[in-house]
């Protein structure tokens, strides 16, 4: 998936139909010339349903369509017959969804479940029929009930990407360099900060024929909680993964210290974020002869209070102990 086919955020307009209007049908017919009333209800109004579809991965079917209406009710008419329900409205998102009021900012509600389906704008009610409303005292009345009206709203909805491993560390950590040798993905990498801009996705093959989820995840930087770089954009996706590998290169200055900023990013951003599984994985390490590497091994077992493992996109090294410990920790 190319980097603009991958939207996460769209504001849409969403309206349900009105309710019908009852009858106030009389009831004719040859040798009754004075019959009781006999109007029908009014038809429901058509619904707006948002519904969970596990096969869309993004957003980018409602980038372009981003007005919804539902059908309206019929109106009722003679010999008590209600009239046609409006027709429904269907919008599939991907699981992960989190939709909003786009005036007040209130989470609405969240689909994380395949054919999971919330109805975002009710259909008005039908009106109720003259037979209704007939009586010992007034036996031919002459009024029904209008339908309600229809609900509309604006809504926003943000795709949280469900994945299994989300990919944490600074720009330029070569997170995307990872995603592209185990997965089949091809995110864009090039050797300057912020080369992804949108989250990408793929899906690592293991041993039986069995897979787990990726997310390559723009760079960090220290502020990201308070939205500096591209802030709150981004760190909303890591919330939803089960796994985070934080990836740090072997060149950096302090590994242990760089680990420590990005959790505490995550920590001011949401601090059950800390309640995932973590691991370490320490990037670019064929820059390192075994007598460093063994120094290093030192001074990390010490610092971090976690588990790590050395490993290199590049050259291929480590990915098949990486697999191992993230299927691990899955399941």
């Amino acid at each position: 998936m190319t980097e603009g086919n991958f939207v996460d955020y769209v504001k849409i307009y969403v309206a349900s139909g009105n309710g019908g209007k009852g009858s106030t049908h009389l009831h004719r017919e040859k040798y009754i010339a004075k019959g009781g009333p006999d109007g029908g209800d009014g038809g429901r109004g058509g619904h707006v349903i948002l519904r969970g579809n596990s096969n869309l991965w993004t957003l980018y079917h409602l980038k372009f369509k981003k007005h919804f209406r539902a059908g309206h009710g019929g109106h009722g008419s003679s010999g008590r017959s209600t009239g046609a329900d409006g027709e429904d409205v269907y919008i599939d998102v991907p699981l992960g969804t989190v939709v909003r009021d786009t005036e007040t900012d209130a989470v609405l509600f969240e689909i994380t479940e395949e054919g999971e389906e919330k109805i975002i704008c009710e259909g008005g009610k039908g009106g109720r029929g003259n037979w209704h409303f007939k009586s010992p005292t007034n036996q031919t009345p002459r009024y029904a009930q209008p339908g309600l009206p229809m609900e509309e709203k604006r809504i926003t909805i943000e795709l949280k990407v469900l994945a299994d491993v989300g990919l944490v560390g600074f720009p330029n950590a070569g997170k995307s360099t990872l995603l592209s040798v185990m997965t089949s993905a091809k995110p864009k990498i090039a050797d300057y900060e912020f080369t992804t801009l949108k989250p990408n996705l793929g899906i690592v093959e293991y041993r039986g024929y069995q897979t787990f989820v990726m997310a390559d995840i723009p760079g960090i930087i220290e502020g990201a909680a308070e939205g500096k770089g591209l802030g709150h954009y981004f760190l909303r996706h890591i919330e939803r993964n089960s796994i985070l590998l934080f990836l740090i290169p072997a060149d950096a200055d302090d590994i242990a210290k760089q680990y420590e900023i990005l959790l505490d990013e995550l920590r001011r951003y949401n601090p059950e974020m800390l309640d995932k599984e973590r691991l370490i994985a320490i990037s670019k390490c064929d820059m390192l002869d075994d007598e460093l590497k063994a120094e290093m091994k030192v001074e990390l077992d010490e610092k971090l209070p976690i588990d790590y493992l050395f490993m290199s996109s590049v050259a291929q090294q480590g990915l098949t102990e990486l697999k191992d410990r993230l299927w691990k920790l899955l399941n």
